[in-house]
């Protein structure tokens, strides 16, 4: 028999839960919400070799510029979901975004304040990764407080979705308005609609006393609305907590790279194709395919599979197979296939979101955002040297194909852990508590 408080937390949990009406809500608005932290995110590498043009960057110069998003990213994450655990992810997802949208918008301007371009544009990255990196733990603890379980993959993976529909817009519109006004009109674009998004957001879906409250435990120091108490010690202790952080930091790695090369692999190997076919078919893809994997998480679940089952065939097609249609883009000559063996690769890779990303909500819901952030800081840290040692790999080798093995080795490393040792049982329950 569980211990009363547990049941009493479960109790509460589902209290908490949001009704159909609700979930329908929020799901569309975060789902547009990690589109435009993507739109965001991704106009650096879309605009790379552009700016590298302007600014006279190497491929050394522009890897520190690609990878100092990492920098700040990594540093967040677990300060992200422990917020988002005691005062409400939707909270946290609001401020952050208020800011990095301001940022981006302000980017054109900071790359002209001094003759240092390389170091503002850094900086001006990293600052972003600083906000950015509260998102997706705060999302991740959001969704488990307020999603039921035989529900959480799917809608996981519906917001999921956003990222790859975020890269797709920033790759399709953003090659247009490279074309037509210059780098700077792409951080325009995608800063822009993030406040556009906020504002929305401020007026229609936070009450007042949300804002208040939010604004109070950042800057007041008021105290915080969900105290929880956890047994961090025994968390630590739990193979399948370190098999989670393990798959999610090689998940997060390999996309990484991906996403922060693949556009200048394109444009370099193939130079006389269309910027919009290659930054725009495989996010294309990767949409509906992040939306199947959910649909097809949840429905072998309601059929009976066992889920930690469900949680490691995903990944087996998220991390494995994806890794083996990269190792293709490194052995290729044909523009055709280098974007079908793209496409396949990020497509399988959402397989993640209903794999990893919620086989944490399993493990632990009532600190999801908190055990979130410390996996996705170890992928972020392993992004800032995964994308480093690509751009040292090219510029030493002249060749691509060492990136692409670079994150199958990445990838399957990442596989053979979960599946050795993960599991779907609750690591968070305990009659022993420790404060955090």
């Amino acid at each position: 028999m569980q211990p009363s408080a547990d049941q009493a937390g479960r109790d509460t949990a589902e209290d908490a839960q949001w009704s159909r009406p609700e979930c329908q809500a929020w799901t569309g608005i975060l789902l547009l919400g990690t589109c435009l932290l993507y739109c965001v995110r991704v106009t650096m590498p879309v605009c790379a070799v552009a700016m590298s043009q302007d600014f006279g960057w190497n491929k050394k110069e522009a890897g520190i510029v690609l990878s100092s998003f990492f920098w700040g990213y990594c540093l967040t994450q677990v300060v992200g979901g422990h917020l988002g655990d005691r005062m409400g992810g939707e909270r946290v997802i609001l401020l952050s975004a208020s800011t990095w949208g301001l940022i981006t918008v302000a980017t054109p301007v900071l790359a002209h304040l001094s003759s240092t371009h390389l170091v503002s544009m850094a900086f001006s990255r990293i600052l972003t990764g600083l906000l950015q990196g509260v998102y997706f733990p705060a999302l991740t603890s959001l969704l488990s407080q307020r999603v039921p379980e035989s529900e959480r993959a799917f809608t996981y993976s519906t917001v999921g979705a956003g990222s790859q529909f975020g890269t797709l817009v920033t790759g399709s519109v953003g090659s247009l308005l490279l074309d037509w006004g210059g780098w700077q009109s792409v951080f325009y674009f995608s800063g822009g609609l993030t406040l556009l998004w906020v504002c929305y957001v401020h007026r229609y879906l936070l009450s007042g006393k949300d804002r208040i409250l939010a604004l109070g435990v950042l800057v007041q120091g008021l105290p915080l609305v969900r105290p929880s108490k956890v047994p961090w010690r025994q968390l630590f202790r739990k193979p399948s907590v370190w098999a989670a952080i393990c798959s999610q930091l090689s998940s997060a790695c390999s996309f990484f790279i991906l996403l922060s090369w693949l556009p200048t692999f394109f444009k370099e190997t193939f130079p006389h194709s269309k910027g919009w076919v290659f930054n725009v078919v495989p996010w294309l893809v990767a949409i509906p395919a992040s939306l199947f994997s959910g649909f097809l998480s949840d429905q072998l679940i309601s059929q009976g599979y066992r889920a930690i089952t469900v949680r490691k065939f995903m990944q087996v097609m998220g991390l494995g197979l994806s890794s083996i249609f990269a190792l293709c883009l490194g052995h290729t000559s044909s523009f055709l296939k280098a974007v079908v063996f793209a496409s396949a690769s990020i497509g399988l890779q959402t397989f993640n979101h209903s794999g990893i990303s919620v086989n944490i909500q399993d493990l632990a819901p009532s600190c999801a955002g908190f055990l979130f952030g410390v996996a996705n800081t170890a992928g972020a840290l392993a992004g800032v040297v995964g994308v480093c040692l690509g751009g040292y790999l090219i510029e030493a080798t002249g060749s691509w194909t060492c990136v692409f093995n670079l994150v199958a080795v990445i990838s399957n490393l990442g596989l053979g852990t979960f599946l050795m040792f993960g599991q779907a049982q609750r690591v968070d329950l305990s009659p022993a508590h420790e404060d955090f």
